[in-house]
This record gives structure tokens, C-alpha cells and sequence, in this order.
């Protein structure tokens, strides 16, 4: 019974061993960042629409989440306007719940309006859920999106999921200026 109360605090401790480890170079994260972010608009026609539109995309690469029961995520990510990097942001979030496992994603957020970067701009740190309106642009909605469907201050994508854990949101995620 004493072995099974260790997997809780051993997997917290590799999640956070995961989120801490990588911290990329300004320069390294800046081109996968773009990478990325090429990739996403490639492989997915709506998220190429909303790039088409965007005044500006923030773009974690990299996201690690890991849990049993209590759960974190984070990463890094590079803050474009008109193309051009303007800032290094990080994200984290934790949970409580029936969960358990690994996974690696990244996710990119499209701001469409000057309103949306300005409050991006303005905030020390701020949640999805909270400010502008987000959506989260899933497979379903992917296919019936048109340029005339868009009409939130952001759109949320995440791409390159790998690994094996129950569920995936971005409610809660907390986004900060590094």
C-alpha cells in the first residue's frame, strides 16, 4: 500500500521536472515558434484563414502536461504582430481530477483585432476564459469555418498532441509576459 501513495508525489515531481527542462534560447524558441506555426497554417485551412486575418498569434510550440489526480501543464511561447516577434510569454496551469498520464501539444492563439492584442499587451497575466472572447477551433468547427464565421477576438488551435492523457482544454491555462 506505501508504494501506491509515492505515484502521486513521483509523477508531480516528473511534471515538474518536464516543465522546467527546456528552457529554449530566445532564438531557438523564436524559430520553432515559426516552424509551428507554418506547420498549423499548412495542415489546417482554418487556422490558415484566421493567419490570413490576424493582426497578431502567440504560439506555445511546446506544451508539456503530466498529472495523476493533480495535474500541471506548461511552456513557452513567442508573441508575433504583423510576423514579427514582439515578446517571450509562458503558460501553466494545474489541475485537480480523474486524470493521469503524459502529453506533449502545442497550441496557437489568434488575435483578430487591435482590441484583443492591446488587452494582451495590457495585462501582467491573464487566463483563457478571462478578457477577450476565445474560441477553441476543434476539428468540427474546422471544416465549416469560413472568413465570414469569424467574428471572436480570438481563435485558439492546438496541434501535435502526443502522448497518452484524458482530455485536453485550455480553460484555466494562465498566460504571462516572461
Amino acid at each position: 500500500m506505501k508504494p501506491i501513495k509515492h505515484i502521486p508525489i513521483s509523477l508531480m515531481l516528473a511534471a515538474t521536472t518536464l516543465l522546467t527542462i527546456g528552457t529554449a534560447s530566445a532564438d531557438d524558441l523564436i524559430s520553432q515558434s515559426r516552424r509551428a506555426l507554418q506547420q498549423l497554417v499548412a495542415q489546417n485551412p482554418a487556422a490558415a484563414k484566421c493567419k490570413s486575418r490576424a493582426v497578431a498569434v502567440l504560439v506555445f510550440p511546446d506544451v508539456v502536461k503530466a498529472g495523476f489526480i493533480i495535474g500541471a501543464q506548461g511552456g513557452q511561447g513567442i508573441f508575433f504582430i504583423h510576423g514579427r516577434p514582439d515578446g517571450r510569454y509562458r503558460t501553466v496551469a494545474a489541475s485537480y481530477g480523474l486524470q493521469a498520464g503524459v502529453q506533449k501539444y502545442g497550441y496557437a492563439l489568434f488575435l483578430m483585432n487591435q482590441k484583443a492584442v492591446d488587452w494582451v499587451n495590457n495585462t501582467r497575466g491573464w487566463e483563457i476564459g478571462t478578457g477577450p472572447s476565445v474560441v477553441i477551433v476543434d476539428k468540427g468547427m474546422a471544416r465549416s469555418f469560413t472568413t465570414d464565421t469569424l467574428h471572436s477576438g480570438i481563435y485558439a488551435f492546438t496541434f501535435d498532441q502526443k502522448g497518452l492523457m484524458a482530455g485536453l482544454g485550455l480553460q484555466g491555462s494562465k498566460i504571462m509576459r516572461d
